[in-house]
């Protein structure tokens, strides 16, 4: 399912930008610090190429383009 990201608080939404950058380990094409890539996954779920999403089954939340949630299960 997908979530509201601005409706998680500053520092959760935080939390799992920064989890989700560190374990993807997503080529970002140059060395970006932590704060770039954070930075960098924001805009994209503010501008709606990222989307937020939950997993009931795995009670997970994790990101996804929003192209691949499109073709997902989730919708």
């Amino acid at each position: 399912m997908k979530i509201d990201h601005t409706l998680i608080s500053a520092d959760a939404l935080r939390g799992v930008i920064e989890s989700f950058v560190e374990r993807e380990g997503t080529d970002y094409g140059a060395e970006y610090s932590l704060e770039q890539k954070v930075a960098q996954v924001k805009a994209q779920l503010d501008n709606g190429t990222a989307v937020l999403t939950f997993d009931e089954e795995s009670e997970s939340i994790n990101i996804m383009s929003a192209e691949d949630y499109a073709q997902s299960t989730f919708v």
